[in-house]
């Protein structure tokens, strides 16, 4: 089964290869992604990939935006990323600006658990620890820290989805 839209926005398609409880296991294929790092709780990340793909890029070119947005922290640096439509799967535009990365991510499988409502740091820890727990209770290799993605834009205030995700160790997948 694979999916690929929610909302009016494009969604990174992937194949759902298992699910154990609240927790399933994905497989996603490469996808050209556009990233920016910088200070925790600071809207720059996001205005950054905002403006890129409003045009400020090398061709002046309009991208649609899609879901989901990623984050990732480490120490007190948050990295945010967005999915670019399909039709860039091979190359994309190049940021004008600096610290504004296009990257085309690696295929990998992840273990992702929802939760609803305005994501904050007691709600990801909470996903965080249950995704953990049965990871480890199944035995599923844990390869990485946590992403939590987000599929609304924060003016959805009802079925908002988010997630928590964790990349995983394929060989220990079986499909059903």
């Amino acid at each position: 089964m694979t999916f690929i839209m929610t909302q009016s926005y494009q969604t990174q398609p992937y194949e759902l290869i298992s699910v154990h409880k609240d927790v399933e296991i994905r497989y996603y294929p490469p996808a050209m992604k556009v990233k920016v790092s910088g200070p925790l709780r600071n809207n720059g990340n996001f205005n950054a990939l905002f403006r890129y793909i409003s045009g400020d890029n090398d061709s002046r070119e309009k991208i649609a935006m899609t879901t989901p947005v990623y984050m990732e922290t480490q120490d007190d640096v948050q990295t945010m990323e967005f999915v670019l439509p399909e039709k860039y799967l091979e190359s994309a535009p190049q940021p004008s600006a600096n610290g504004v990365e296009v990257y085309q991510s690696e295929q990998a499988y992840f273990a992702a658990i929802r939760y609803s409502g305005y994501s904050n740091e007691s709600k990801v820890m909470r996903a965080k620890q249950k995704l953990f727990s049965l990871l480890n209770k199944e035995q599923i290799e844990i390869m990485g820290d946590i992403l939590v993605l987000s599929y609304d834009s924060p003016y959805k205030f009802y079925n908002r989805r988010n997630e928590v995700m964790v990349k995983v160790k394929p060989i220990d997948i079986e499909k059903p």
